[in-house]
């Protein structure tokens, strides 16, 4: 049976920007006063690669600000540590095979603020939203595309998760496969990445980000990778 969910089309802008602004690729995050920039196991500041608030209609979530950061040095595919049945204590601080420690960060803002350093790797780009009804397919699968809300279009089998503090995770965004973000002339290329001047998450995988609706934690988000 077909359902129709509401999601949110995520269109990136053209011109650079100059001024903080809550959406965005790049740009002056916004966080919570107690959020420290995110750093690498590597020890470098990871990137900001986008930020937005989330529509209200977006249940157990709207009225949030996302977040999503991945090193520019390290560049993988996600490994889920597990405990028993569900993701273990602490996941996003878990090792990343066959690195030592998280790559990556994802996190969920309540009070979030402008902070005065904007992203120096990649180019700050303004995001708009723009509101339609996500109508699955005959297999389930939702539109594909940069979205929030509505149905994944997964690439593979659907993979489910229940966080460590029992919740299980909901599925919030997603970033197609192969998406470009543009970084400023003269950045290090990342490895693994398509372009000396573009970087990718996840080795550009499509990225679907499921999140604890419980909001135990900040960062309790899993990014799942598929292709």
């Amino acid at each position: 049976m077909q359902v129709a969910l509401p999601a949110h089309e995520i269109e990136v802008g053209t011109e650079l920007l100059s001024r903080p602004v809550r959406n965005s690729v790049g740009g002056w995050p916004f966080l919570d006063e107690a959020q420290e920039w995110p750093e690498c196991f590597c020890g470098e500041r990871m990137a900001m690669f986008f930020q937005l608030d989330l529509p209200a209609d977006l249940e157990s979530f709207g009225g949030d600000h996302l977040l999503v950061f991945h090193c520019r040095a390290h560049n993988d595919a996600t490994d889920p540590p597990w405990d028993g049945g569900q993701l273990a204590q602490r996941y996003w601080d878990a090792p990343q095979p066959p690195y030592p420690g998280p790559f990556w960060r994802v996190v969920l803002q309540c009070n979030a603020v402008a902070r005065a350093e904007v992203e120096p790797a990649v180019r700050a780009l303004q995001l708009s939203l723009r509101a339609f009804a996500d109508i699955t397919d005959r297999f389930g699968r939702g539109a594909y595309g940069f979205k929030v809300g509505g149905t994944p279009s997964w690439a593979q089998d659907p993979e489910y998760y229940t966080c460590a503090c029992g919740t299980d995770l909901v599925y919030l965004c997603q970033v197609p496969e192969g998406m470009d973000f543009a970084a400023h002339p003269g950045q290090p290329e990342q490895p693994y990445s398509v372009g000396a001047d573009t970087y990718n998450l996840f080795l550009g995988n499509e990225v679907y980000l499921l999140a604890c609706p419980a909001h135990c934690d900040p960062a309790a988000v899993w990014p799942v990778n598929q292709n």
